[in-house]
């Protein structure tokens, strides 16, 4: 008797399962434009909604290409290298459920798109289970969709945030619907603003960063802004100032690893209650009012896409969370 499909990691238990699984595979191509970054890197920055251990798993089955030639998670990619991957990026979520509250801004059978508080991880670590956005909208799903199509329970993580930024998350509940927006974010079709209360008065009243970011092996923090990194570009426009603060409009034309913070400390202007990339400012500032929040105050504020399946323009927005409404108060009545 033949117990199940065997594909690499994965063991399927009859052939339909199996044959479903191959179907809902696609093949993606890259130009790698920067060199140094091991493939494992270059691929997680291509699919920021995947795990770094799926990834490397799909790595481990061979399913990868690099000019032409089996690839490794560990190999070092050249300018003008081509990666080919084959996946599945709408590959269920592991989180079990977990009743956790969400603040739910649209949701219909394609997406859920919610306002993610600061202190929430956007999907389960290897050292972290529970707790999650993930975990959290598998409850949701479960206790509201229950006898709905079958492909509703799959919910596909289709960007993330850190942990202390809050604001706008989107997941889309099909494969098709996450398929098409996923590939929408590849093609710079998603637009995204952010907004951002950093240290200091920011001369400029709207720029561009244009700084390139690396990961730097066995240093804190893992990743900073050097001439050999990968490129990255934000714009910003200054919204209003304060004496001794500025609060920003942020637009990441890349998505790197924490672009966002990374670029704001480089201009000498880090973003009050960032306690990774918190700058010579670090914990004080003048002119505030009291105690400086503790909270990380970078808000995802701003999401638009075109629907998956009507093709209308979405346009959502994020209220600012309590605290950040509390800060920019209090430096109005100060000043």
């Amino acid at each position: 008797m033949r117990l199940g499909y065997n594909s690499g990691s994965r063991i399927y238990l009859n052939e339909l399962e199996f044959m479903q699984a191959k179907t809902a595979v696609t093949k993606y191509s890259f130009q790698c434009t920067n060199a140094g970054l091991r493939l494992d890197q270059f691929l997680a920055l291509q699919f920021p909604a995947l795990s770094i251990t799926n990834l490397r798993r799909v790595l481990r089955e061979g399913s990868a290409k690099v000019n032409g030639s089996p690839g490794r998670q560990g190999w070092i990619l050249q300018s003008g290298d081509l990666v080919e991957i084959e996946l599945d990026t709408s590959e269920a979520t592991s989180a079990l459920p977990e009743n956790i509250p969400l603040d739910i801004l649209f949701s219909d059978d394609d997406l859920l798109i919610i306002n993610k508080p600061a202190g929430l991880l956007s999907h389960p670590s290897n050292t972290e289970k529970s707790g999650s956005v993930m975990n959290a909208v598998s409850y949701y799903l479960l206790h509201t969709r229950a006898g709905t199509r079958q492909d509703a329970a799959r919910p596909i993580l289709l960007h993330r945030l850190d942990r202390d930024t809050s604001g706008v998350l989107a997941l889309a509940l099909n494969d098709r619907a996450g398929r098409i927006v996923s590939k929408a974010f590849r093609d710079r079709k998603i637009e995204k603003s952010y907004l951002a209360l950093v240290y200091g008065e920011v001369a400029e009243d709207n720029g561009l960063i244009d700084a390139p970011i690396v990961r730097a092996a066995g240093q804190w923090p893992r990743w900073r802004v050097s001439d050999d990194g990968v490129t990255a570009q934000t714009r910003f426009t200054v919204l209003e100032r304060f004496r001794g603060f500025t609060l920003l409009s942020l637009e990441a034309l890349t998505g790197r690893t924490h672009q966002l913070r990374i670029h704001c400390t480089y201009i000498g202007h880090p973003i009050v209650g960032d306690k990774v990339y918190r700058g010579p400012a670090g914990t004080s500032g003048p002119g505030w009012p009291g105690s400086v929040p503790k909270q990380q105050l970078l808000h995802a504020s701003t999401f638009s896409l075109r629907h998956p399946s009507g093709g209308e323009q979405l346009s959502i927005e994020a209220p600012l969370p309590p605290k950040f409404v509390e800060a920019l108060q209090a430096l109005r009545n100060s000043n």
